[in-house]
């Protein structure tokens, strides 16, 4: 049966807003909510940046039932992974057993601000390889001396640890994330744009390579971007804290400000021509239909930005969800 989860991203609410809208989105009826982890949002001038460790904590004090899962933070450089081993048993605790680990290699917005030095993609899985073994041995009660290229434990051990196994999802958006996702982790994270490209590029590497380890089949998490509004001119207002995301050299900036002027740059209709644009509750159903129907994903994350948030994940919970649900 699909898991439907609701994305809270700290690049667009503060955080006392997303412990809100998770509350809300519970009683919309999801199942998960999603929570981005960032240090740097994608503009400078409409934008938010909590700490989600904090938020997830307090989300799970004020709901009963969803779970939670990071949508992704970046065991790399910021936090060793074994910090990120600890953070997550906290809040499986916390949570009462409610809580999955979503991780990926990162972009510079949040590290380079830092100090770290932001390598290639082939030195930033390197160090997933290595981070991905440490949590989980640390997460399953090993007391773990490691000695690695990049990370070094000495016995160290989880004395609060979690409720029970906290399953790992890593990011992907190609082969070879996805393939390091089947090999290692329990899961795949994507964000959609052609199913059938996902497949190709994701979901098909990434089972393929759980096989070829003898692991078992990973479970698909995939979200799709999604602007709601009732034309666009609205549509560019309710996009106006992602509309970073999309522009030139995102994964090499270390800035907001950098972001936002260059996508200001750009033509409205490109930034928005980017996103799906959904004006009615039976748009939104249409553009996650593909992902319950076409990906038969396990997790359908729908993330969406609309003027009127808590508006929309009322109307998510009354015309949306029933709908999809009798798909998945």
């Amino acid at each position: 049966m699909t898991t439907f989860a609701y994305f809270a991203g700290h690049e667009q609410w503060h955080p006392e807003q997303l412990v809100r809208h998770a509350v809300l989105a519970e009683e919309a009826g999801f199942d998960m909510i999603m929570v981005s982890e960032h240090f740097h949002p994608w503009v400078d001038d409409a934008s938010a940046s909590g700490f989600a460790y904090a938020t997830i904590a307090a989300m799970a004090q004020a709901t009963e039932r969803v779970e939670f899962c990071t949508a992704v933070t970046t065991p790399l450089f910021r936090f060793h992974p074994a910090i990120v081993a600890q953070a997550s048993a906290t809040l499986d605790r916390i949570s009462g057993g409610r809580f999955r680990l979503g991780v990926g290699t990162g972009e510079n917005i949040n590290e380079g601000p830092l100090g770290y030095e932001f390598p290639n993609y082939a030195g930033r899985a390197s160090r997933m390889r290595e981070a991905l073994e440490i949590m989980r041995r640390l997460l399953d009660g090993e007391k773990l001396t490691f000695e690695g290229e990049h990370y070094v434990t000495d016995r160290a051990k989880l004395y609060s640890p979690p409720m029970r196994r906290v399953p790992i999802y890593l990011a992907a958006g190609g082969p070879k994330s996805a393939a390091l996702a089947g090999e290692m982790a329990d899961g795949v994270i994507t964000s959609v744009k052609d199913p059938a490209d996902t497949v190709e590029r994701v979901t098909d590497p990434a089972r393929a390579a759980a096989g070829e380890h003898g692991r078992d089949e990973p479970t698909v998490c995939a979200s799709r971007w999604t602007v709601h509004a009732r034309d666009m001119d609205e549509a560019w207002d309710a996009l106006y804290s992602w509309r970073g995301l999309r522009a030139p050299g995102r994964l090499e900036a270390v800035d907001p400000q950098t972001l936002r002027e260059r996508a200001d740059e750009l033509p409205r209709e490109e930034v928005l021509g980017r996103y799906s644009l959904s004006y009615t509750a039976d748009e939104i159903v249409e553009t996650y239909r593909p992902l319950v129907e076409d990906l038969h994903a396990d997790v359908v994350t729908i993330q969406m930005a609309s003027l009127d948030q808590e508006g929309l994940i009322a109307t998510l919970g009354t015309e949306v969800l029933p709908a999809l649900r009798t798909m998945g």
